[in-house]
């Protein structure tokens, strides 16, 4: 299977296939100049502050998520030598030979291991300049046996940072006037939570300006909890323009999901983002997307819905079958989200 690292690593490249040429939108691709982040969220201030600060982190919190989607976590309690080994073996992963990664070139949707290019190479009309390593880690744990000591990196990250996620939605929950255990409660997060390990690598590309690393997206799931090494690439669609995110070293940016939005009935909106890439040096992104089980029906919270002011306006879907939905087809935009939506007329029709 071809790669975009192999392809790099050639020495034959002078310019960029055809096939990664990205036709972007001039008038959708204007980048916000000013300096404007996303929001910054002290966990500390949720787990071990005061109950005014815990008041007041649940407040920021929600309002992180009404205004932007994205916020930064800082204080989060994941061991910096943790975060790091996690960069330095999912970098030594990429360095395998090919014959080594290939053993995990899976092609089918849950199988617990795939390595791969671009996004879906059976319907990408155009490939994104990207290589990645997507692995099912949790409930059935899975691992690749190489390089040496990888599996156990994983294993110890992806608990730490499952951790992290729970007590975030903990926090999310309340901040839609819900019980903090309601979303563990309702889709048995404890123990079945489904949680995907994808770790990115954007090579550096001779043309990074034709060239799209992933295009712009919303993810599935209830949160996407992200770290990435010193090179920025990230970009959050806010107010009609893109803003770059800088994250502070040794924080997380977290962003809410499709699932999340569904759960919320559209209070709380997944955001589009998308990756670009430069011509100096290679980008990793390691991300975690946390879900529930993979048989769980989502839909809108009950407590959140009334028939005559506030209707449903999304319908339940197993998550499996959102999964299916997207990653067999073209990532666009929010468009997997749209099958699910309800048509207001027709509700109020009834």
């Amino acid at each position: 299977m071809f790669c975009v690292k192999g392809l790099i690593e050639s020495g034959r490249l002078t310019s960029v296939p055809s096939r990664y040429f990205f036709e972007k939108d001039l008038k959708d691709d204007c980048i916000n100049s000013e300096v404007e982040t996303i929001p910054i969220i002290d966990f500390s201030m949720l787990t071990s502050g005061s109950p005014e600060q815990r008041y007041k982190t649940i407040q920021a919190i929600g309002n992180a998520c009404l205004k932007w989607g994205f916020f930064e976590v800082i204080n989060h309690g994941v061991p910096n030598t943790l975060r790091d080994e996690m960069m330095r073996a999912s970098e030594s992963f990429f360095d395998l030979s090919d014959e080594q990664k290939r053993e995990y070139a899976g092609k089918k949707l849950f199988d617990p291991i795939r390595w791969g290019t671009s996004f879906n190479v059976n319907v990408d009309k155009t490939l994104f300049w990207r290589d990645y390593l997507k692995i099912h880690v949790h409930p059935q744990f899975n691992a690749p046996q190489n390089p040496l000591g990888f599996s156990e990196t994983i294993q110890e990250y992806c608990k730490r940072v499952r951790e992290l996620a729970n007590e975030l939605l903990k926090g999310i929950m309340e901040s839609l006037g819900l019980e903090e255990s309601y979303i563990q409660k309702a889709m048995d997060l404890e123990t079945d939570s489904h949680q995907l390990l994808v770790v990115n690598l954007y090579p550096p590309c001779p043309q990074p300006e034709v060239v799209m690393g992933l295009p712009p997206h919303s993810d599935h799931g209830l949160l996407t909890i992200l770290m990435q090494n010193d090179h920025a690439g990230l970009h959050v669609r806010h107010d009609g323009k893109w803003i770059p995110v800088n994250p502070a070293p040794g924080s997380f940016v977290v962003n809410i999901g499709d699932h999340m939005e569904i759960l919320s009935n559209g209070k709380y909106k997944s955001v589009l983002h998308r990756a670009v890439v430069n011509g100096k040096a290679t980008r990793i992104s390691v991300a975690t997307a946390h879900g529930p089980p993979l048989d769980t029906v989502v839909g809108p919270a009950q407590d959140l819905l009334d028939n005559e002011n506030r209707p449903p306006l999304y319908r339940g879907i197993k998550y499996r079958e959102y999964l299916q939905l997207q990653q067999s087809n073209q990532l666009n935009g929010k468009s997997c989200l749209d099958h699910v939506k309800v048509n207001i007329n027709d509700t109020c029709c009834k």
